[in-house]
């Protein structure tokens, strides 16, 4: 890979990055808008909180008026930390009946509230011959496109839902997009992007498809690690280019779920790589030098991509980690400088030269700065950390740290 072709590509993502979780937008607002088959009184009885048919797509359990100002305790069967449904208090204001209302969200059991200080959403519902045009609205605050993009989606899709619903009478969950098909095609052409990055022939082909299969595993870790802590459900985003995200089902509920949950994404694949580097030495044993040399680029890839994720960056998993298990700012601070230290000594043991490494420093930190503080603060303090297992977790850490330090050397003394 050319270091025209890697500064491309770390440039491309930084700018991304930055683009996506950081860049500044102020206040905006997204608006979808649709016509549906259906009289107005019907999708009002469906739209409205109070109404009959709130409950069309399962999100809203229950709402019940606190006052008669407009305030309103709503259920809604999203899980909270607890694995209770989140409560939400809202205040609803402009209300015309069967037309239009807004909604603010002064509180709920699962974010801070000022999450909530910038967010209103309004919905209108206006006649439009024998169908029913209904727009929604959503302002807010905003850091970042990320957010603003999904909160258009989840619009669109709860308009294209309920046009189902209203003719068919049936809710349908999920979609297209995190659709296993879906997300294999993402895959796919996460690999076809990453190809003219290693060369436009069949081995930059491969080393694509292996760095693309390398992250499906990362992320298979974070998902295995979300149902092993209570998780009901877990799932797994693909991103082209950027890569992958997993999701769980709920919030985190403690401190040790966090550091768990973000270490085990490298900690699966740790699991891994001594089998592939016994693989890659048993086809080589045996003759098979092509099998050998993939096994041991698999195996090389899995530990440099995996090692780099321990990286103390604010929203890396090695930076989750260390916020967890570390007591205070001192503690974090030298234990951060340690791991970016013993993985810059890694690099250069393993032939990187060093002004690529002081690159990669200073990448990692302009990373950190572009991500701090970009978390949603959650409405109660996790649950702390005992001392017996942020010790098991300070171990298991160096032992992936070991286990894909190890991984590269090996992969390095036999491609390079």
């Amino acid at each position: 890979m050319s270091v025209i072709a890697t500064v491309t590509l770390v440039a491309g993502n930084l700018g991304l990055i930055f683009l996506l979780m950081t860049v500044p937008l102020g206040l905006r607002t997204v608006t979808v808008s649709r016509v549906i088959e259906a009289v107005r009184k019907r999708l009002w009885q469906a739209l409205w909180p109070f109404g009959s048919d709130a409950g069309w797509s399962g999100e809203i359990l229950s709402a019940e008026p606190l006052d008669g100002e407009g305030a309103a305790l709503i259920k809604l069967s999203w899980e909270g930390r607890d694995g209770r449904p989140i409560e939400r208090k809202a205040r609803f204001d402009d209300v015309v009946e069967g037309s239009r209302f807004s909604m603010r969200v002064i509180e709920d059991t699962a974010l801070d509230p000022s999450f909530w200080a910038d967010y209103r959403e309004t919905t209108e519902l206006a006649p439009e011959g024998d169908a029913t045009r209904i727009t929604l609205s959503q302002t807010d605050r905003y850091r970042g496109v990320a957010f603003l993009v999904f909160r258009y989606f989840a619009m669109r899709r709860e308009l294209a839902k309920l046009k189902v619903w209203a003719k068919t009478g049936t809710y349908r969950r999920g979609g297209w997009f995190e659709h296993p098909v879906s997300q294999v095609g993402f895959a796919v052409l996460s690999a076809f992007i990453l190809w003219p990055f290693f060369g436009l022939n069949l081995g930059g082909l491969a080393l694509a498809a292996i760095l693309t299969s390398v992250v499906a595993l990362h992320e298979l870790g974070h998902m295995a690690a979300f149902r092993l802590t209570g998780h009901r459900r877990a799932r797994m985003i693909f991103i082209p280019l950027l890569g992958g995200i997993a999701m769980g089902g709920r919030p985190y509920d403690s401190r040790f779920e966090v550091a768990f949950v973000a270490l085990m994404g490298a900690g699966f694949s740790a699991f891994l790589v001594p089998l592939l580097i016994a693989a890659s030495g048993f086809a080589g044993s045996e003759g098979h030098r092509l099998a050998a040399l993939l096994l041991a680029t698999l195996a090389g890839c899995a530990s440099l991509f995996n090692i780099a994720n321990l990286v103390p960056v604010w929203k890396f998993d090695g930076g989750q980690v260390l916020r967890q298990i570390c007591p205070g700012p001192l503690a974090l601070t030298l234990a951060s400088f340690l791991l970016l230290s013993a993985l810059l000594a890694l690099g250069w043991r393993a032939g990187f030269s060093s002004s690529f490494l002081l690159i990669a420093g200073a990448v990692f930190s302009m990373l950190s700065l572009l991500t701090v503080g970009s978390s949603v603060k959650p409405r109660h303090e996790l649950k702390p950390i005992r001392t017996f297992d942020r010790l098991a977790m300070a171990g298991a850490l160096l032992a992936v740290f070991a286990i894909h330090g190890y991984g590269v050397l090996w992969a390095a003394a036999q491609l390079m």
